[in-house]
């Protein structure tokens, strides 16, 4: 069994260790709050990874014939809409997707 100095070693580092991990991102961030770089990364970032996700997403939508590409659209300028309406990302994208999947389960069932 191991002496009560070895185990209370432990424990301390163990603390030691785990108070210092959970500092340090708050530590390192204090610098950057004024930094222009950060700043302009902060307004500018979201709007290039939702481009990103949007043709990711829409990459591969077929458009050849009958309604391929519709709901999609659709819900895409639901999306928009919903978003220049209100300025809330969350009801945009909750909007645009139930709207695909109206769309889809409607649209696809009855075409077929």
């Amino acid at each position: 069994m191991p002496s009560a100095g070895y185990i209370l070693a432990s424990l301390t580092t163990i603390l030691v260790i785990t108070f210092a991990l959970r500092a340090l991102p708050f530590a390192a961030l204090e610098p950057l709050r004024a930094s222009p770089y950060i700043a302009f990364l902060g307004r500018y970032m979201p709007v290039g990874i939702m481009l990103i996700l949007v043709v990711y997403t829409l990459r591969t939508v077929p458009l050849g014939s009958g309604w391929h590409g519709l709901p999609e659209a659709l819900a895409l300028a639901v999306t928009v809409g919903v978003h220049l309406w209100r300025r809330n990302a969350l009801l945009s994208i909750v909007a645009g997707t139930g709207t695909y999947v109206v769309l889809v389960n409607t649209l696809l069932t009855t075409s077929l």
